[in-house]
């Protein structure tokens, strides 16, 4: 599967999801349909998948969501073609891994942590600065307590800094930090592992701790969704902070 944004291929029982709008993988929202579409096709040939990888093309994994695509009429389409990816995502039964090389900030840290497991390159950087332009990431707002813990999103979120690849390994949002020239080898390793065990034992591993899990991502999400919409997205602030960044300028929040 070749798209203009993305390609999807099978190898050996591994499905390769590749983001290619370089230079920086800014999801728009035809990129994001196109993810879409490849998850879908991935949840179709699940059941002869021992693993699912997501990786990108250049020097950044993803800079995250286009900002032009949050503004005004946009907002709304945006944000359900993002949040599908998630839910596709979170249907897919076998193994994901995310894979990051250089930075993943925004909707492509999302993205990439929202894997069963992340590798990624030691110079690599993550974060969410979204609260910079008046904003909060509604995914991160749902999942990332799941995976470091209500402190450390909120430190995260609040804040909108970036942190190492080092740091996130430290808080849980990763799974392991590869050195650059090691990431090839360190990913191959893993799927041999994974290739060697019984699908069915993979596929029900995962769904037996997903079940674990209280909350319910799908509902939680939708949730968070119609704050960020209704309530955040309205404010003048958030408006301020879309047009401050697309005119290059520093915001100036009324508070409202």
């Amino acid at each position: 599967m070749n798209d203009d944004y993305i390609t999807l291929h099978v190898e050996d029982h591994v499905a390769w999801l590749t983001l290619h709008r370089e230079p920086m993988n800014i999801l728009n929202i035809q990129m994001m349909k196109e993810i879409g579409q490849a998850l879908e096709s991935v949840l179709q040939m699940e059941d002869n998948l021992n693993a699912f990888v997501i990786q990108a093309e250049g020097k950044v994994f993803s800079a995250g969501v286009a900002v032009e695509d949050h503004v005004g009429e946009l907002a709304e389409p945006m944000i359900h073609a993002f949040h599908k990816i998630f839910h596709l995502l979170a249907k897919i039964s076998c193994p994901t891994i995310g894979v990051v090389e250089g930075a993943a900030i925004g909707g492509g840290c999302e993205l990439a942590t929202f894997c069963d497991i992340t590798f990624v390159s030691e110079n690599a950087k993550l974060g969410q600065p979204e609260i910079n332009l008046g904003l909060f990431p509604p995914l991160s707002a749902a999942y990332f307590p799941w995976l470091m813990g209500y402190n450390k999103t909120m430190e995260m979120l609040l804040t909108g800094k970036n942190i190492t690849a080092e740091e996130a390994q430290e808080i849980g949002l990763i799974n392991k930090v590869v050195k650059p020239e090691e990431m090839k080898e360190e990913l191959n390793n893993f799927l041999d592992n994974l290739k060697a065990k019984s699908r069915p034992a993979l596929r029900l591993t995962k769904k037996a701790v997903r079940r674990s899990m209280a909350t319910s991502i799908s509902s939680t999400l939708s949730e968070v969704e119609q704050i960020y919409l209704w309530e955040l997205m309205t404010t003048e602030d958030a408006k301020e902070g879309l047009d401050s960044f697309m005119e290059k300028r520093e915001p100036e929040w009324v508070h409202s």
